[in-house]
This record gives structure tokens, C-alpha cells and sequence, in this order.
């Protein structure tokens, strides 16, 4: 181990001080971090009874997903704050919330 710091590349950013961008009506997306490929981490946050139309399909690769507030459906089941889903590549769900949601949503493939 070694006995140096090293903070190369080592990025801060507070959520709640990136601007919303509205993806769809009641779906606002907060990009915290883009690198090569399409990987990145963001916040969703989905007003009450907001929902994605049809079904996201990752094809491309895996969608990770921590609930930090509210209750986001995928269409199997509800998921509640405090929760971690993995969707491995070609998984699909129909995302909602019928209450409002704010989702931490990493794509660590792209």
C-alpha cells in the first residue's frame, strides 16, 4: 500500500446543486458524471404518477438503481427508499411511481 494521496480525476458534486433537465413530463434528469462510452451517474426524480412510456430496454448494458427517497415501480414489484436494483443488459422494466421517487441511476457500461 502505498503512502501517497492521490486524487487524480477525483470528482465532488452535490446532487441537489445540478440543474434538472425535464426528460418527460413529471422526469427530471441530474447528470452528475459522464466518462467514456455513455457511462454515467444520475439523478432521476419522478413527480407523482409519472411514468416512462412503454419499456426501457438496456440493451447497451446494466442500469444500477438506489432509491433515496419515495417508491419507484418497475413493473414487478415496488421498491422503496433504501432500496439497490441491478438490471443486467437486456433486462427490461416500466418505470413509475404512482407517490414520486428520486433514484440514484448509475450506468456502469454505458
Amino acid at each position: 500500500m502505498s503512502g501517497t494521496l492521490n486524487f487524480d480525476g477525483v470528482k465532488k458534486v452535490n446532487w441537489k446543486d445540478v440543474e434538472p433537465v425535464e426528460l418527460l413530463p413529471g422526469i427530471t434528469e441530474r447528470i452528475l458524471w459522464e466518462g467514456e462510452n455513455g457511462k454515467r451517474a444520475a439523478v432521476y426524480e419522478f413527480a407523482p404518477g409519472a411514468e416512462f412510456p412503454g419499456i426501457d430496454l438496456h440493451e447497451s448494458g446494466p442500469e444500477q438503481i438506489f432509491v433515496i427517497s419515495g417508491v419507484f415501480e418497475g413493473g414487478k414489484e415496488d421498491y422503496r427508499e433504501g432500496d439497490f436494483i441491478h438490471q443486467p443488459k437486456n433486462s427490461s422494466h416500466a418505470p413509475k411511481s404512482h407517490t414520486g421517487c428520486t433514484l440514484l441511476v448509475m450506468y456502469p457500461e454505458g
